[in-house]
């Protein structure tokens, strides 16, 4: 399929350069750099957060209906916070 796209001079004139010392075309390198920018989109997945939790059966009695900060309070232990 024949197609124009408008490419600056300066990346044209970067291009040109690189097609000599590689003996190749423009063509060559636009086909190259489509293909990788494609599969690099492609094949991206979505983060996934991994599990991280610990087994147990929750909080222990005497915070499970304590505010966050009496929660907080007790794990740094008077240490600042």
């Amino acid at each position: 399929m024949k197609t124009t796209v408008y490419i600056p001079d300066t990346l044209m004139e970067e291009a040109r350069k690189i097609a000599d010392q590689e003996k190749t075309t423009i063509k060559a390198l636009i086909e190259e750099g489509l293909r990788l920018t494609i599969d690099s989109r492609k094949y991206k997945s979505k983060f996934r957060l991994r599990k991280a939790s610990f087994k147990g059966r929750g909080l222990l009695p005497d915070v499970a209906g304590a505010s966050w900060e009496k929660i907080r309070d007790l794990s740094y232990g008077g240490r600042g916070g």
